[in-house]
């Protein structure tokens, strides 16, 4: 066959001018290469790719007569190959002046080596045209072969013995070109990423990778409150002197309205938003890698959210879409990362104006919702744009439904850390003495108004730090402090949250505190009220520095007192031992509410109250008197009568009898025992006597 070319069909689709050039280009490569191996087979008696070795094909591979010295000094030489290098110099010098392409925007964006476009080329071709296929297995001299290779590459391209493909090279680091291993004796297949094949052809949308995980936040109505002027004015000033990237972490609860306004924001300069959700990410650093491909190939800024873009590293040395937004939980931080200028933002709470003029925008019903009440569902809770929605969305059309969706929708942001109390009483069902009663109206009526008042500018101004509602209840164990929590809460349309110590408390140095950061940082921002359970054991006096592991404990506990005086939502506190709450934290505190145990008449009144609702009226009457009686002789604590009551209603349904006084005494001794005491037998002559 002599010198003769390999004439190779140039039909193809219609391409973008550069891609069309580069897959010209990889076919007068392969043209000159065809004819340089036909010309060496010549040489050897047969054509290559035959099955049996000849002596001439030995020769050849130990004499190196397929150099790439050899090779490139022959296309020199043969005239016939004259037209075919001038048209290869002409397309790769157009390739070279191309200024605007999609190749070219890919080229830079990512800083490809001339190797490496070459190596991205060589893959882009067999993508462009499949049938090179077969090019690339006769040019490899192996049926088997039709895939693109380093090798093929290397031959190609003319760079001899070099290395083209590394595996921490801009090609494979940004998944544009990515390899798979074949049988231990065959090369490693190079293949270009199908998403980018897409692109370069002019296709828009997501990587197949990232679809199920990324959407385009739409560009809503900021709302009046936000300063969009002043953060999009920053992040004006921050892109203009800097050439470094931003990471901005927008913290404030779901619902508030943080990805509209990193939208906005986003908007303001020209750029869609990306939101990437890494809850179903399980490999971070492809789908990092990929979605900051996007975001730079699509010229768009991104916001991350889900605790992996807080929890993983943020991969360095590499080009990051120039802006990032980080959707984050109030507290919450992403771990810190090399490159970026770090700033943020807490997304403001709602004023009650703006809840209710929201509201009335969102749910035409509201409009005939009576207006006090519908200003106090504002002032109540914490209504944010996203809760508006839902509400929308539900269709709610009375103001309770609308309360009731406002407060269940977050029920589960405490998770394992607290336990949801039913809340059954009233403030009838509360036996307490008239002063504390009292007071723990006034404290009812303060977080019915703490929102409206702390409004106020100078309000905040003079009290920075005292915008929480926290109470100290003491008193002996059964005196009504969980009850009067549970009253409260249901006064107020609140859910009341226990915090379990179990999960909170650690014997770990610094744990304890980091537990309850993550409490008081998503309670801050939910309509509830807090009950600490045995808060001593969270706000116990500090120690004397005895050692390090002392220090480390009074610095847990100086965390503990400035965190709950810090927290901006109602907490209660209740303790048996007042005595070992650190008394420098006490005097800080507005409410200290002591719990005395029932006098006489008090105990009256619970025995009555109890009996009276777990029996029947005509049991109420039989007893006559009797209930006085045991008020009057025997002092218990409310919880302890009702758990006295309790078991006295069960003797007497054993017994197939009415409520009687024998039954009451069964359920005294029970009572009683715990403490180590009982009813002596005077006592329980003079009480039976009364029966």
């Amino acid at each position: 066959m002599g010198n003769e070319i390999l004439h190779i069909d140039t039909h193809q689709p219609v391409l973008d001018p550069t891609l069309a050039s580069v897959l010209r280009r990889i076919r007068l490569r392969a043209q000159r290469r065809v004819a340089w191996l036909r010309h060496l087979w010549e040489a050897e008696g047969q054509t290559g790719g035959g099955m049996v070795v000849t002596h001439a094909e030995i020769d050849t591979h130990l004499l190196y007569r397929d150099a790439p010295e050899a090779e490139y000094a022959w296309y020199a030489a043969q005239t016939d190959l004259e037209p075919l290098n001038r048209e290869l110099a002409e397309i790769e010098a157009a390739i070279a002046a191309d200024d605007n392409s999609r190749f070219t925007s890919l080229r830079r964006l990512f800083r490809l080596s001339a190797e490496e476009s070459d190596l991205l080329q060589l893959c882009l071709a067999l993508k462009l045209d499949p049938s090179l296929a077969r090019v690339y297995a006769y040019l490899h001299d192996h049926a088997g072969r039709g895939y693109a290779t380093e090798e093929l590459a290397l031959r190609l391209f003319g760079y001899g013995h070099n290395i083209l493909w590394k595996t921490d090279g801009a090609l494979a680091r940004w998944g544009l070109v990515s390899e798979k291993e074949g049988a231990a004796s065959e090369p490693v297949a190079l293949k270009c990423d199908p998403f980018m094949v897409q692109w370069l052809l002019g296709h828009e949308g997501l990587d197949a990778a990232l679809t199920a995980i990324a959407t385009w936040q739409a560009v809503e109505k900021p709302l009046e409150d936000w300063p969009l002027h002043s953060l999009t004015t920053w992040f004006e000033r921050v892109l203009n002197e800097s050439a470094n990237r931003i990471r901005f972490c927008l913290n404030g609860p779901p619902g508030s309205g943080r990805r509209t306004l990193a939208a906005n924001i986003a908007n303001h300069f020209q750029r869609r938003l990306l939101v990437i959700d890494t809850d179903a990410v399980e490999d971070w650093r492809p789908v990092f890698m990929r979605a900051q491909r996007q975001a730079l190939l699509d010229d768009c800024w991104m916001a991350w959210q889900g605790d992996k873009a807080l929890q993983e590293p943020w991969l360095g040395g590499i080009l990051h879409c120039p802006v990032q937004f980080v959707i984050a939980e109030p507290g919450q931080k992403p771990k810190p990362a090399q490159g970026f200028i770090e700033s943020g933002f807490d997304m403001p709470e709602l004023p009650i104006a703006s809840q209710e003029t929201l509201l009335r925008q969102f749910i035409p019903v509201a409009a005939v919702w009576n207006p006090a009440d519908l200003h106090q569902l504002a002032a109540q809770h914490r209504i944010a744009i996203g809760d508006i929605r839902a509400l929308a969305d539900r269709n709610v059309q009375t103001l309770a439904e609308a309360a009731d969706v406002i407060r269940t929708s977050g029920r589960h942001r405490l998770g394992e850390l607290a336990q949801l109390l039913e809340c059954p009483f009233s403030w009838n069902d509360l036996i307490v003495p008239d002063f504390l009663r009292a007071s723990l109206e006034d404290f009812a009526f303060e977080a019915r108004e703490r929102k409206q008042f702390w409004e106020q500018d100078k309000a905040r101004a003079l009290f920075p730090q005292g915008q929480g509602l926290v109470a100290l209840f003491t008193g002996s164990s059964g005196t009504g402090k969980t009850m009067a929590a549970q009253v409260m809460a249901a006064e107020l349309g609140l859910d009341l949250y226990r915090i379990d110590l179990s999960t909170v408390v650690s014997k770990y140095v610094g744990e304890t505190s980091q537990n309850l950061a993550r409490v008081l940082a998503q309670a801050a921002y939910m309509d509830i009220v807090l009950l600490f359970d045995e808060a001593d054991a969270l706000f116990g006096k500090r120690t004397e520095v005895r050692d390090a592991h002392d220090r480390f404990a009074n610095t847990d506990t100086n965390y503990l007192l400035q965190a709950i005086e810090n927290y901006r939502g109602i907490a209660l506190l209740s303790t048996n031992k007042k005595e070992n709450i650190d008394s420098a934290f006490t005097r800080r505190l507005r409410y200290v509410l002591e719990f005395p145990k029932p006098d006489a008449r008090q105990r009256a009144l619970i025995w009555s109250k109890v009996v009276g609702k777990l029996s029947t009226p005509q049991d109420m009457a039989a007893l006559n008197g009797q209930l006085d009686t045991l008020a009057q002789q025997i002092e218990l604590t409310g919880a302890q009568i009702k758990f006295a009551v309790l078991s006295a209603l069960f003797a007497a349904r054993r017994d197939g009898q009415p409520l009687q006084m024998k039954h009451f005494l069964r359920g005294l001794d029970r009572e009683l025992l715990k403490e180590g005491r009982a009813l002596s037998p005077r006592e329980r002559t003079k009480l039976l006597e009364h029966a």
